[in-house]
């Protein structure tokens, strides 16, 4: 049976209100919290708060559910040894309730802080580089690495949890999936029925290769409710500033911008394929079972970007009464 993650958007909302939806999340019986984790929105005006701040508190309110970040990057931003300790830290404190989701980035996070952004093959390259000290650190070694990305001299974690979490690799093209493979518990991509299939069975083989066994399928999606059907496509609509491929590979990162390219390039209707954007909560059931399909077996986990603008809250409350008892049903 698939599990259900409520993303909690740090672009659309103020940290104290999504500290309100991780809360009213664990109440509807999601089975775990996830937030993004970006530096700026994809749009203005919008939020940008800090996720590894945000999630040691979302912890701290909630009793059950698995949190982590969605996700997290090694390149300026983080270094991946303060990545080790951060989540190894959070694990220590909340045991086998942490989780790590991992990619290559974006420009929108990461040319702010003054760095170039890299061509896309250096960005795989950083991610493998930085799996690979994260691992290391993990395991208690003691590390002196000179990398063409990162540089470490003795690294060690005083402080480790029994055991490390999940480290879920962010992958939407072959390279990554490969990376998945090798150092990853899972892999988290979107569900896209022409490219998923073929994701999947990229990380599981390369895992296969590797001597480790395939581990949880994290398929992302976003949702937006309210009680008209306009009004759900309105209050998700700012994410059309985050939909253009492009955004995740290429030197962007101007959010105004950004969003005026994605309203350009994507209509509504387009808009609405990729996302749940629906008054009908059955309709919701429908297409998350729909998205469920592009994995043939295994771990499944569906993490649900709540992107319902001020009917936040209601639409969590729905999915926990009239969505997720349906899914498990």
């Amino acid at each position: 049976m698939a599990r259900y993650f409520l993303g909690c958007m740090h672009e659309q909302y103020h940290p104290r209100e999504l500290l309100e939806q991780a809360v009213a999340g664990e109440q509807a019986r999601f089975d775990g919290v996830a937030c993004s984790d970006h530096f700026q929105p994809w749009w203005e005006p919008g939020h940008s708060g800090q996720a590894w701040i945000w999630l040691g508190a979302a912890a701290q309110a909630t009793e059950r559910v698995p949190i982590g970040p969605a996700v997290t990057v090694a390149l300026k931003r983080y270094h991946p040894a303060l990545i080790a300790q951060g989540f190894a830290t959070l694990e220590a404190m909340y045991p086998g309730r942490v989780f790590v989701g991992l990619g290559s980035g974006e420009s929108l996070n990461e040319s702010p802080l003054g760095l170039d952004w890299p061509l896309p093959r250096d960005q795989l390259a950083a991610l493998d580089e930085a799996c690979g000290l994260i691992r290391r650190l993990w395991d208690g070694e003691r590390v002196d690495h000179d990398g063409k990305f990162f540089k470490t001299k003795g690294a060690y974690l005083h402080t480790r949890p029994e055991k490390p979490p999940p480290l879920y690799i962010s992958a939407f093209h072959p390279g990554a999936a490969k990376v998945a493979g090798r150092y990853g518990d899972g892999l988290w991509t979107f569900p896209d029925p022409e490219q998923a299939p073929k994701l999947i069975e990229t990380y599981r083989k390369a895992a296969a290769e590797a001597g480790r066994r395939p581990g949880t399928i994290v398929l992302e999606t976003g949702f937006s409710w309210a009680p008209h059907d306009d009004e759900a496509l309105e209050a998700a609509r700012v994410w059309k500033g985050a939909a253009p491929d492009d955004f995740y590979t290429d030197d962007w990162f101007d959010p105004k911008t950004m969003y005026e390219r994605g309203e350009e390039e994507i209509s509504d209707e387009e808009f609405k394929q990729r996302s749940i954007i629906s008054s009908d909560p059955d309709e919701h059931v429908e297409r998350i079972e729909q998205f469920q399909q592009v994995v043939d077996g295994g771990d499944v986990v569906v993490k649900l970007s709540n992107q319902s603008g001020p009917n936040a809250l209601e639409a969590i409350r729905i999915y926990g009464e009239q969505v997720i008892p349906k899914l498990r049903s």
